[in-house]
C-alpha cells in the first residue's frame, strides 16, 4: 500500500534536516535532543580519538578492552551526574539488562512501571527474581507492589525519567518516598532525561533535588550524547560489583574510543552551553502550544517528546507517510507499542530546530489532519500567536 513506515533510509547526517530518496526533508523524529550528532567539536573530539586508538579495542573491558579514555569517560559522566562512579556498556539496552540481572537475586523482587522501556522489562526477565508491574505514575498501584514484597526481601524500583513515548516525567518524589518507606532502591533510566532536564541537562534525580536518594542512574549515548552506548553511575560500591558480576559487560566487546570521545565532547558541550537546553525548552514550548491550538491531543506530555494522538493504526501509517511526502519526517507508534485505538504520532523536538521549522511543520500537521479527517475541525495555525 506504500504505508510501510519503518527502516527508513536516510541519506545525510542526524540533524534538523535530512536527505530521504534525495530529497530535503525536516527531521522531527530523532532522539539527538542537544542537536549534537553533527556538531564540529564532537566530530573533530571522534576524529582524533580514531588517529589515536584506532578503530576498535579488540576485545571487552574485563580483559584486554580497558583504555585510559574509558576510565576518563566514566570518572566524567560520574562528576556529570554525581555520583560516586560510573561503568560503561556498549548500549544502553545492555545497562538495564546487565544491570537488573546482575542486582536481583532470587529471592528478590524488581517493581516497573508498566509503560518502562522494553530494555527494562527484558532485564527484569533476565534475573532470577520477581517482576510486580504498577499502573503507569499511579503510585498507590506503586504501593501495592510493596506491600506484595516480604519486607525482609531485597527490592528495586526501576523507571524511566522521561517515558520514552508519552513524554510525561516519573514521579520521583513520591517514589522515592515509597522506597525509603518499604527498604527499597530506585533506578531511573534517563534515556531520554540527560540532556533535557535537571542542572545543565544531568537527568531526573537533579531535576527533583533527589540524587543522593536515586540509588542508581543509568543513561544512553545515542540520545543528547551524540554516540551509541551507555553508562550506569551510583556508589563506587555497586559498580565495583557490576564491573565482576554482570553478564552483559564482561562478555560484550568494549565501546570503540571514538564513541567514547564523542560522548565526553557532548558533555562538555552541554554543560558549557546551557542555552542549549534552554533553547530545546523554547522550542518544545512553542510546538506543543501549537499542535494543541490545532486542536490536537498529546496526553499529558510534558517535555520535547510529543505524542500527536491519532486513534486508528492505518490513519497513523498514513498521516505518518502523507507528512514525509510534505517533508516532514515524524515516527508512527500503533498497536502492540500502545494499545489498539490509541496510535499517536511521536513528535520530539531538537535543541537546533528554528522557529520557522517548526511552524512548517505546524502547517503540515494543520494539511495533514484535514485531509486524513483526524482534524475535522481543526483551528488555522498561526505563527505570530504561537509565539506570544
Amino acid at each position: 500500500m506504500g504505508l510501510y513506515p519503518y527502516f527508513r533510509s536516510i541519506e545525510s547526517e542526524q540533524d534538523t534536516e535530512v536527505i530521504i530518496e534525495g530529497k530535503k526533508t525536516l527531521m522531527f523524529g530523532s532522539n539527538s535532543y542537544m542537536g549534537l550528532t553533527s556538531h564540529p567539536k564532537v566530530k573533530d573530539a571522534a576524529a582524533k580519538a580514531l588517529q589515536k586508538y584506532g578503530t576498535g579495542c579488540a576485545g571487552s573491558r574485563f580483559l584486554n578492552g580497558t583504555l585510559d579514555i574509558h576510565i576518563e569517560c566514566e570518572e566524567r559522566l560520574a562528576r556529570f551526574v554525581k555520583k560516586e562512579a560510573a561503568l560503561l556498556y556498549s548500549t544502553g539496552f545492555q545497562v538495564n539488562l546487565g544491570v537488573i540481572a546482575a542486582l536481583i537475586g532470587r529471592e528478590d523482587y524488581v517493581i516497573l512501571d508498566k509503560l518502562d522501556h522494553a530494555s527494562i522489562v527484558d532485564g527484569a526477565r533476565l534475573s532470577f527474581g520477581r517482576a510486580l508491574r504498577f499502573k503507569h505514575n499511579d503510585m498507590e498501584s506503586l504501593e501495592c507492589c510493596l506491600r506484595e514484597c516480604p519486607a525482609d526481601k531485597g527490592k528495586l524500583i526501576v523507571v524511566d525519567g522521561i517515558f520514552s513515548m508519552d513524554g510525561d516525567i516519573a514521579d520521583l518524589p513520591t517514589i522515592v518516598k515509597l522506597a525509603r518507606q518499604y527498604n527499597s532502591m530506585v533506578m531511573t533510566d534517563d534515556a531520554h532525561a540527560i540532556g533535557v532536564i535537571g542542572e545543565r541537562g544531568s537527568g531526573t534525580a537533579s531535576h527533583f533535588g533527589l540524587t543522593s536518594e536515586t540509588d542508581l542512574i543509568m543513561g544512553t549515548f545515542s540520545k543528547s550524547l551524540a554516540s551509541v552506548g551507555g553508562f550506569v553511575a551510583a556508589d563506587e560500591e555497586i559498580i565495583n560489583y557490576l564491573k565482576h558480576v554482570s553478564r552483559a559487560l564482561i562478555f560484550s566487546a568494549s565501546l570503540p574510543p571514538a564513541n567514547i570521545a564523542t560522548v565526553m565532547a557532548a558533555v562538555d558541550i552541554i554543560e558549557s552551553e546551557p542555552e542549549r537546553v534552554e533553547k530545546l525548552w523554547a522550542n518544545t514550548k512553542r510546538m506543543c502550544e501549537g499542535l494543541k491550538s490545532l486542536g490536537y491531543d498529546l496526553g499529558k506530555a510534558c517535555t520535547p517528546i510529543l505524542p500527536v494522538a491519532i486513534g486508528d493504526d492505518m490513519d497513523c501509517f498514513r498521516m505518518c507517510m502523507f507528512l514525509q511526502e510534505e517533508g516532514v519526517f515524524v515516527n508512527p507508534v500503533v498497536s502492540p507499542a500502545v494499545e489498539v485505538g490509541h496510535a499517536c504520532i511521536r513528535v520530539s523536538l531538537m535543541a537546533t530546530h528554528t522557529e520557522s521549522q517548526i511552524d512548517f511543520v505546524l502547517e503540515k500537521f494543520e494539511m495533514a489532519g484535514k485531509k486524513l479527517g483526524v482534524l475535522p475541525h481543526g483551528r488555522s495555525h498561526s505563527g505570530s500567536a504561537i509565539a506570544e
